[in-house]
């Protein structure tokens, strides 16, 4: 198949670049900045900006399938503002599929979030729970992806947690009580191609998280002690988190706001794992602590 990769050369773009190449089929990322070391040499590339319609439609002339694997991260507050979140993930996401309608695209796998609600406690939240109405409003044979957290070489979701949680004492809001369930991207990127190749999956909204359901203070534990270091969690009450992350938030250049501090406020996991739909038993599933230790080795 010829495939286009929308984001292609970012964390999980590229992880999915790589593993379509395996599978034999003429890639394309497309991105803001194309090229990369991330990418194999067998990817084309293309550049275009999913919130301008004429800077992406020639792209997807002649494909066979559509990834839209465009995000902004929901850990930190985005530059120019959350309702950036609404721009990239919305009308990026219309744009995406009118490009696709419009070159009568045979598949179409779109990247959503798990809790993606239009009515959603953040900014993040609803605009992927919009991006999601258009998708499935659409004429496309799609397929919609709600992971909780996903991690691994290239992501920043360990690397966030080690700044919010730095060694040896850990303030966290909360007391890191809040619940993940991280998937590693090797293990998601095969999910993400086979929804592509198999009819099985049009038509479908899949959630999908990893084997364990973790506190943030767990995972914080688990990646000190990978690195030889102990730290002791200290809670932070959440009224004191909120108001410090509000006042954090109007400094420019401070990374977080008051839209991470409600991400904290509610789980990020799922009782309803459909990785099974892939042939896939969440207890083969990779976990953080085993993939750490991997990377340490």
């Amino acid at each position: 198949m010829n495939v286009l990769v929308v984001g292609g050369t970012g964390f999980i773009g590229s992880h999915l670049c790589r593993e379509l190449v395996e599978r034999g089929h003429e890639v394309t990322a497309l991105s803001r900045s194309p090229g990369g070391d991330d990418l194999p040499a067998k990817v084309n590339n293309a550049m275009g900006n999913v919130t301008a319609y004429d800077s992406i439609k020639g792209a997807f002339e002649g494909m066979d399938a559509v990834f839209n694997l465009v995000a902004l991260s929901p850990l930190f507050k985005p530059k120019g503002g959350n309702e950036m979140h609404d721009k990239v993930h919305r009308q990026g996401t219309e744009n995406v599929v009118r490009a696709a309608e419009n070159n009568d695209v045979g598949r179409y796998v779109h990247l959503s979030a798990l809790g993606a609600d239009p009515d959603g406690p953040t900014a993040y939240i609803r605009a992927k729970g919009r991006a999601e109405e258009i998708v499935t409003d659409s004429d496309l044979d799609y397929t919609v992806f709600r992971p909780s957290v996903v991690f691994g070489e290239g992501g920043e979701f360990l690397s966030f947690t080690k700044l919010l949680a730095p060694p040896y004492v850990s303030p966290l809001p909360g007391g890191g009580e809040t619940r993940f369930q991280p998937l590693w991207v090797g293990d998601f990127a095969p999910m993400l191609a086979d929804a592509a190749e198999q009819e099985e999956h049009a038509g479908r909204i899949y959630e999908v998280a990893g084997p364990e359901k973790l506190t943030l203070a767990e995972i914080a534990k688990l990646i000190h002690k990978s690195e030889g270091r102990s730290t002791t969690v200290v809670p932070v009450p959440m009224p004191l988190a909120r108001i410090g992350l509000a006042v954090g938030g109007a400094i420019p250049g401070f990374p977080m706001g008051s839209d991470q501090y409600r991400s904290l406020q509610f789980d990020n996991t799922t009782d309803d794992n459909d990785v099974g739909a892939f042939g896939v038993d969440s207890d083969d599933l990779t976990t953080v602590r085993a993939y750490l230790y991997r990377q340490g080795t």
